[in-house]
């Protein structure tokens, strides 16, 4: 989830920290039915398989994006890091990555 803005671990915060703050989670991403670029494009990619990461990575690669328009592959692991996929499709979310940020680049 976002708090004010930037990423933060919803399973490390307790509610009461963030009384009167603005609280964005995967489903506040997008525009009623209009995916952002970090979710089409990581369904475009299959970047997920359980879906157990999905919604901590399409925040993760959303703030990264909106902090980092441009990042390099480098960028995106180190941005992403804090993230974990136990069936490993890596590869794909940071292709997603890349891509999103390559379709936010030409806006």
């Amino acid at each position: 989830m976002m708090i004010n803005g930037r990423t933060a671990y919803s399973c490390y915060t307790l509610a009461v920290d963030c009384q009167g703050k603005e609280i964005v989670t995967v489903e506040g991403l997008s525009a009623g039915d209009q995916l952002n670029a970090a979710q089409r494009h990581m369904m475009e990619r299959d970047g997920f398989q359980c879906g157990f990461c999905t919604p901590g990575f399409i925040v993760s690669i959303s703030d990264l994006l909106e902090h980092n328009p441009n990042p390099t592959l480098s960028q995106v692991r180190h941005g992403l890091s804090g993230n974990t996929c136990r069936c490993g499709a890596y590869p794909r979310i940071f292709a997603a990555t890349l891509d999103a940020a390559k379709e936010m680049k030409g806006r």
